[in-house]
């Protein structure tokens, strides 16, 4: 058994696309449109088969982030080495992203770096 893939609500739907694409080598299919509810979502595929679906729709509404609430905490991306944790955790801060940790040595034996991506979604970028 397996993951078939993860779901999140955004409200800017192309923005948050772009992001996973542009940071995190995600192809996009075809923008999914369910005219009656104004649903819009995406299906992004990673090279290792994992998928995320972004979605959104009129009722999305942006609550004030707390990193420590039930439910979605961070999405994490196996990047291969550390300096290439390094490197995209620089450039996402270049960019204008907050790296909110590291990039560090855990406790438990992780090299990461945690940045607060688009629409708040907190990305770990890990070894």
């Amino acid at each position: 058994m397996r993951i078939e893939h993860a779901a999140v609500y955004v409200q800017d739907l192309e923005k948050t696309r772009e992001f996973f694409c542009r940071y995190f080598e995600a192809t996009a299919g075809v923008q999914y449109h369910n005219r009656t509810t104004d649903f819009r979502s995406y299906f992004l595929s990673f090279t290792d088969g994992a998928r995320l679906e972004i979605m959104t729709r009129p009722e999305v509404k942006t609550e004030q982030p707390n990193p420590y609430r039930t439910g979605y905490a961070h999405l994490a991306f196996s990047v291969g080495s550390a300096a290439a944790v390094d490197e995209l955790t620089e450039r996402l801060k270049n960019d204008g992203y907050t790296v909110s940790s590291g990039p560090r040595t855990t406790g438990d034996g992780y090299y990461e770096s945690c940045v607060v991506a688009v629409e708040n979604l907190l990305v770990e970028i890990t070894v």
